[in-house]
């Protein structure tokens, strides 16, 4: 059996870990093992090939509102196996950096197959047994496939599959509502498929403010057709051939047909654990397998740490980034530094852009009391810059509590939406946490930094920015 001073499963956010440990000592003996092409999710099959396919489908819904300028031009074609190869060109000129990388290094056994625990600190990857007393758990996540009567012997298609079409189909029946539905779906209508979303929940990307959701469910159900309240119970062939999902409208209880060339499956993500048999390991998972850590982001094995998707917490990359620099502090310089969510932003790249940080209003009211929030909204039409670009409905909200004008979370759905939301980030956190320096600092004019200036500057009570919204921008809060 071979032994290592660390082992290291999932060749994403962790290996920043591991090459910060070779630097500072070269003849550390690294074990680092991944099932999957080297680079983790993020790069093979997540955040970075969906944006690469997303700057086009954002390219083409920009041209086709640019008749309101005066412009006319419109999209004659769309080359799609050319916009698939091109991701594909980009993602796999990093990837094999990455093996070549992974395969020369002088202190590091690369390990490109599954492993599995076989006791505490021992794994057997390929029939051989390595071990080592500190081990990091990055294994990432799989697509979640719901248990659809009929859905395997139809087929279908994931996040994951998707990338590897080379055909655009003609028409989608994409299953679930939340952000791998509103992403994936703005691409495939843009490059000239015809969309139908069917969400379970109520709401359309249920984790977003009730009106947030409202105004991206009306802005994209332009393009794509969205049905929510809707649960798929099976699928099956349609008499021409086509697939077809059957889903129950949770409040009539009546059963909808939707017929499609091809089935999107985005409910979700799943854990990886399975595969990794962590009980054998003395490693916890929670009642969905994902990996149970503490604050510490310890495992329930002494010395065992896991970080990103595997612990099933924040699906971001930007997070398991973050994670990487607690693991590093606690588990190699001996630290006891908390993981830290308290303000953990996203972005969703559908048609209109959404960004997010910290607290929902709803929670913030629970958390404090209605009396001791406020809230912001401005709109991008009513600042300068968001005339000039017909940015029609768009806005920012931000929430905050007390006199100090603490933030407590903001909400922006629009143009450079994932841009503008990092004006409020570094403030959550630092000091107070205050909005003081956004109202007293100069905002270039005209600029879309405005818009977020003045939400600051519009502060309200709840009631009252309800009422705004349901009675003048007509957007529903519930």
């Amino acid at each position: 059996m071979k032994r290592y001073d660390l082992i290291a499963i999932g060749t994403g956010s962790g290996m920043s870990i591991v090459d910060a440990m070779l630097q500072e000592r070269p003849d550390l003996k690294v074990a680092v093992i991944d099932k999957d092409e080297p680079g983790g999710i993020c790069l093979t099959r997540g955040c970075i090939p969906s944006k690469i396919l997303l700057y086009p489908a954002e390219l083409i819904r920009s041209i086709e509102g640019a008749d309101v300028f005066g412009l006319d031009i419109r999209v004659e074609n769309v080359d799609f196996q050319k916009t698939m190869n091109r991701m594909r060109s980009l993602i796999h000129h990093d990837i094999d950096r990455i093996r070549e990388s992974l395969s020369e290094a002088t202190n590091i056994d690369y390990y490109p197959y599954p492993a599995e625990f076989v006791a505490p600190y021992t794994l057997e990857t390929k029939g051989e047994r390595i071990s080592a007393k500190m081990i990091f758990l990055c294994t990432g996540s799989r697509p979640l496939i719901p248990p659809i009567k009929g859905l395997a012997e139809v087929g279908y298609l994931t996040s994951d599959t998707l990338l590897e079409l080379d055909s655009l189909p003609k028409s989608v029946a994409i299953v679930g509502g939340g952000y791998i539905a509103a992403e994936y779906g703005h691409f495939l209508s843009a490059m000239g498929s015809q969309v139908t979303i069917v969400g379970r929940n109520p709401q359309f990307l249920p984790d977003e403010e009730p009106e947030i959701s409202a105004l991206a469910k009306r802005e994209l159900g332009n393009h794509i057709k969205i049905m929510t309240g809707h649960e798929v119970i099976r699928a099956e062939r349609s008499p021409s051939g086509e697939k077809s999902i059957v889903a129950v409208n949770k409040e009539t209880g009546e059963e909808v047909t939707f017929t499609s060339e091809e089935i999107l499956v985005a409910s979700g993500r799943a854990s990886n654990s399975d595969i990794l048999r962590p009980e054998k390991g003395g490693v916890k998972t929670d009642a969905n397998g994902w990996i149970a850590v503490d604050d510490f982001l310890q495992t329930s094995q002494t010395n065992v740490w896991a970080l990103g998707d595997a612990t099933g917490r924040y699906q971001f990359k930007h997070v398991a980034n973050y994670e990487a620099l607690v693991v590093y502090n606690n588990a190699v310089l001996g630290g006891k530094m908390k993981a830290d969510y308290h303000a953990v932003p996203h972005a969703v790249f559908t048609y209109p852009e959404i960004a997010s940080v910290g607290m929902r209003e709803k929670e913030a009211i629970q958390r404090y009391g209605i009396d001791k929030i406020l809230v912001g909204v401005q709109r991008y039409q009513d600042t300068a810059k968001g005339e000039a670009i017909n940015a029609k409905d768009y806005f920012v909200k931000v929430i905050v509590e007390g006199e100090e004008l603490r933030i407590l979370g903001a909400h922006i759905i629009g143009p450079q939406a994932s841009v503008l939301i990092h004006e409020i980030i570094p403030l959550m956190y630092v000091g107070h946490q205050t909005a003081l320096p956004i109202r007293a600092a100069m905002h270039i004019h005209p600029a879309l930094s405005e818009v977020v200036d003045r939400a600051f500057s519009s502060l309200m009570t709840p009631e009252q920015y309800h009422h705004l919204m349901e009675h003048h921008f007509n957007l529903p809060l519930s």
